[in-house]
């Protein structure tokens, strides 16, 4: 009984001790004899107990993630943007690497799926074609990101232009995404914190 309260309990169960009374007391009334039933029980008891040490192992290593972000020096930069937080800023530096690799915000989104990408040809005129590739999980990230960030009021603003626009909710959190590069461009280029929108135009 305790331990399947405190199961419940994790998983913010409401009136966890009635409910937990309620799947015992069921439990418990069960008189069907079923064959390998002893086996069954057996091997749920081992999958459980392996599944509560991957769960553990993966709270450590999300401790351990966050630490290390902490101990980068872009980590500051990174945070101060709405919607970061240790998690995703710590996939986005790591998949950013050195911003200096990147010479414009263009580059960035295109590298990320979001803008994009240059193309040419032989002798032809270059050209702008919609990304097709680019890196699925800094993009991943950078779309979390923006969704995180819609509490905030400029964001807010911003995603609810392009609703308006007709846009669907996740072409407008994609927009939302592509503009928030801009400003992540100029926080990581010139090691600037995060301003609001009236310091910064170009902020989401």
């Amino acid at each position: 009984m305790e331990r399947l309260a405190a199961a419940l309990k994790e998983q913010r169960v409401r009136r966890l001790e009635a409910f937990a009374q309620q799947l015992h007391d069921a439990a418990m009334a069960q008189t069907v004899t079923i064959t390998g039933a002893t086996t069954a029980a057996r091997l749920i008891t081992e999958v459980a107990v392996q599944l509560a040490g991957v769960l553990t192992r993966r709270d450590e290593l999300e401790k351990e993630i966050e630490q290390g972000f902490f101990a980068l020096p872009e980590a500051t930069i990174l945070r101060s943007l709405p919607g970061i937080g240790p998690r995703l800023g710590a996939r986005i530096a790591v998949e950013i690497g050195s911003i200096s690799r990147f010479r414009t915000p263009g580059h960035l989104a295109a590298y990320a799926g979001l803008g994009p990408t240059p193309w040419k040809s032989g002798t032809s005129i270059n050209a702008n074609m919609p990304s097709r590739f680019g890196n699925h999980r800094l993009k991943n990230a950078l779309f979390l990101a923006a969704f995180a960030s819609l509490r905030h009021a400029p964001s807010r603003t911003y995603y609810d232009r392009k609703r308006a626009q007709g846009k669907r909710h996740n072409q407008a959190v994609l927009c939302l995404a592509r503009r928030r590069v801009d400003v992540l461009h100029a926080m990581l280029t010139q090691g600037v914190l995060y301003r609001p929108p009236a310091s910064l135009p170009a902020a989401a």
